[in-house]
């Protein structure tokens, strides 16, 4: 260890932006054990782990770091799988840049060790190896539990609670397993593969989904708690901000889930006629994406494979402040997209169909109450820039959970998010948790895992409360 001196950080080969721009694979080619262990020996062990502490998993990354050096790998999986349900899928898409790597304390002048490219890799080896088993529980429970949603959050609850024998059902109204993770992020970020990986264990090992199943269309969310003992709540933040402005509502104006739902659809074998159409289609086609976060990245990116005529993406502040990953920027940069900064939409034109975005530019004040700049319109500054369809990427807000599943019992937030006791992960319903983006409002991956994997833990606590007698418990 502690060969960060020597050793200079590097990550696995990156293909070329001109080779990615032609396939849906990935932009990192995979480790050689070698480089592995070699980019792992430059951890410094050092005694406050801001890598740790800053992992909304708290995986313990020194450890398996110190064990991928060492050449025991199989231990390291162990290590990295004890903390974090999906470490290959985090591997792949977390903002290392803005948690572990980030607060790595060696990074200031001799860059940050490549956790994430080292997590990926220890857990592909696993999977290559047959180390990586479905959930076999010690003795099996009677008590069955029902989770809504089959993302990130729910699956991680899913396999921690059938881990403790738990009779796991999962409801989601996708036909595939995977929420976000399958529909949402493309290929080149997150191979599909991966994710249905991942459900086959969970398949194995005893967790039985209900796919095509609507909460409030095809049962009640009082008609599944009379199934189980309890029910978690983890559906994700799906429903689209929209922007008020002129001409919103021309033809071929389009949220980014619908664009990149219809993509990865495409790439699982799936008829999808907006995209047979060309409505969703951006081959040949000038494309403008409205945001600045990873969906917005997600839309570009995925749009240049597409082999659209051009790419913009307009954002209102500059590159410094964009709120997803810079690395993430770099690489639709480099693939050929054209960033439109400090840039504002005003209005869609067209007559029937969108054929511009109209925008102003931007100039950023006074710093407003969260540390941000306001941006300020800069008047006489509007501009068009051409688009024959305009992707809005602006974030997600929860859905009307009381109405969806026939709950008006349910309560929520002023934000529409679900309430919840934070000690113990339960709304103001007995017996019903939730967790992840339903709760905290759309945010990572890895916080819905973490989410899910607490909501499991209090779910356990709960159960074993309600089966001790009240006698023996006094």
């Amino acid at each position: 260890m502690l060969k960060f001196v020597d050793i200079a950080a590097k990550r696995p080969d990156k293909r070329e932006a001109k080779e990615r721009r032609a396939d849906w694979g990935e932009v990192y080619r995979d480790f050689a054990a070698e480089r592995a262990g070699e980019q792992a020996s430059r951890c410094s062990q050092c005694g406050v782990p801001f890598c740790q502490i800053h992992c909304p998993v708290q995986n313990n990354i020194p450890d398996w770091l110190m064990l991928t050096a060492a050449g025991r790998l199989q231990e390291a999986y162990e290590v990295s799988s004890a903390t974090n349900n999906f470490p290959e899928i985090c591997g792949r898409i977390c903002p290392q840049d803005l948690l572990c790597e980030g607060n790595c304390v060696i990074e200031k002048g001799f860059d940050s060790v490549t956790i994430g490219a080292v997590e990926r890799y220890i857990t592909d080896t696993a999977f290559e190896n047959g180390w990586v088993k479905p959930a076999s529980p010690a003795r099996e429970r009677p008590e069955s539990i029902g989770i809504i949603g089959a993302g990130p959050g729910g699956l991680a609850a899913a396999e921690m609670l059938r881990r403790q024998g738990y009779q796991v059902h999962v409801y989601d109204r996708y036909d595939r397993v995977g929420g976000l993770l399958i529909y949402g992020i493309p290929n080149f970020k997150l191979d599909k593969k991966i994710i249905q990986r991942r459900a086959q264990l969970l398949i194995d090992g005893g967790v039985k989904f209900h796919l095509n199943f609507e909460v409030g269309r095809d049962a009640s969310l009082s008609e599944l708690r009379a199934r189980h003992e309890a029910i978690l709540i983890a559906t994700g933040a799906y429903k689209s901000r929209d922007i008020k402005v002129p001409g919103v509502g021309l033809k071929n104006i389009h949220m980014a889930m619908d664009y990149l739902t219809a993509s990865n659809r495409k790439g699982l074998g799936d008829t999808v006629p907006r995209f047979e159409d060309g409505g969703l289609n951006a081959e040949g086609k000038n494309i403008v994406v409205i945001g600045g976060g990873d969906t917005a990245m997600d839309c570009v990116r995925t749009a240049i494979r597409q082999n659209a005529k051009s790419v913009t993406c307009l954002y209102r502040r500059d590159r410094v402040n964009m709120p997803g990953s810079l690395q993430e920027v770099t690489h639709a940069e480099e693939e050929g997209v054209n960033f439109a900064w400090l840039s504002a939409p005003e209005a869609f034109v067209g007559d029937s169909a969108v054929e511009g975005v109209r925008a102003v530019h931007i100039h950023l004040g006074v710093a407003d109450a969260s540390g941000r700049q306001s941006p300020q319109p800069i008047a006489g500054s509007s501009h068009t820039h051409a688009a024959d369809i305009a992707i809005k990427a602006l974030g997600f807000d929860p859905e009307d959970l009381p109405t969806l599943f026939d709950a008006p019992e349910l309560d929520v937030t002023r934000w529409g998010t679900v309430k919840v006791d934070w000690n113990s992960m339960m709304t103001n319903l007995d017996g019903v948790f939730a967790a992840g983006d339903i709760v905290r409002g759309a945010s990572l991956v890895v916080l819905a895992i973490g989410d899910g994997r607490d909501a499991a833990a209090a779910i356990h606590r709960y159960i074993g409360a309600r089966a001790v007698p009240l006698e023996e418990a006094i």
